[in-house]
């Protein structure tokens, strides 16, 4: 079973970032894993696929980013990452104990592991999810 809890910091976090309060400059990688460990570890992956979408559009709207600056299959294949990661070390309690439990996560290049350059920054691929061409990544049945 796993148990990926959330701290206080975690929670304010989310609230910041989901209120437009969070700075576009200060919105680095890491912060990305960390919205989606906070949202897988209150949600199964499609409903925290859902969550990180809608608060990264509400986010590029907010700070009058254009909507375009928006990646489909990035966003899905970390949320993906994230929620395999999970799985590896099925216990965790706040998203910096899970960081620091798996700082791979924190190599942004990673996903050229399993995507082709030319593929992951496709428009193709900014617009709607493709599967890897590459590697697969790793997908668990059991929810976070």
């Amino acid at each position: 079973m796993l148990k990926h809890d959330l701290s206080k910091s975690d929670r304010e976090f989310r609230a910041a970032f989901e209120a437009g309060a969070y700075a576009p400059a200060d919105f680095s990688h890491r912060a990305h894993v960390q919205l989606a460990y906070v949202y897988l570890a209150e949600s199964d992956v499609d409903l925290a696929l859902e969550r990180m979408r809608a608060a990264l559009v509400s986010f590029l709207s907010h700070h009058g980013i254009p909507a375009s600056k928006y990646h489909a299959t990035l966003t899905r294949a970390w949320i993906l990452a994230v929620h395999h990661f999970m799985h590896r070390s099925p216990e965790a309690f706040s998203a910096d104990d899970f960081i620091a439990r798996n700082p791979l996560l924190l190599d942004s290049k990673i996903m050229l592991t399993h995507y082709s350059a030319d593929l992951l920054f496709s428009e193709q691929a900014r617009a709607d999810f493709v599967e890897p061409n590459l590697e697969p990544i790793p997908r668990h049945r059991l929810t976070a």
